[in-house]
């Protein structure tokens, strides 16, 4: 999925939303072997569903400096960001400089392991707000083949930072 003018259509009516989402939901289950929230069984439904769940959910792509290509309304909202300025901007920037390394490791892992359900750190905003964040499942997001799509991270657990 790539970056893309914000129009009228909402996110998850998208082509491209909705077959990332559902992406999303199977991997997620596929390696962690729960399911993400309850599905309809709809991809439109679970794909509305998705973006608007009370946790954040956002994935990025397989580049050497990997896109974020996802991100949920609560996502957006801890980023302060629309979905447009999100997919386009590296995930590496999701976190403080000094903080990168720390988070290049943690995707590492994850990507040998499958995925990783402990993790907790600092986060920081578009406009310089940090967050901790607790409780992320991070995980290669693959396709029933096998193909690997990049990484996404699920947390409902965060706390503002002074």
């Amino acid at each position: 999925m790539s970056a893309m003018r914000e129009h009228k259509t909402p996110v998850w009516e998208r082509a491209e939303v909705i077959a990332h989402s559902q992406l999303l939901l199977g991997s997620f289950r596929a390696r962690v072997g729960r399911d993400l929230m309850d599905c309809s069984g709809h991809p439109q439904g679970d794909a509305k569903a998705l973006y608007e769940a009370p946790f954040a959910l956002l994935s990025h792509g397989t580049q050497d400096d990997p896109i974020l290509n996802y991100g949920n309304e609560t996502a957006l909202r801890l980023w302060e960001m629309d979905f447009t300025a999100f997919t386009a901007m590296p995930s590496r920037l999701t976190a403080q400089p000094m903080l990168r390394e720390e988070r290049q490791r943690l995707l590492e892992t994850a990507a040998r392991k499958g995925y990783i359900d402990d993790y907790a750190g600092i986060r920081i905003s578009r406009t310089g707000k940090l967050f901790r964040i607790e409780n992320v499942i991070l995980w290669t997001i693959t396709d029933k083949v096998g193909v690997s799509h990049g990484q996404a991270a699920f947390f409902d657990r965060w706390t503002p930072q002074e």
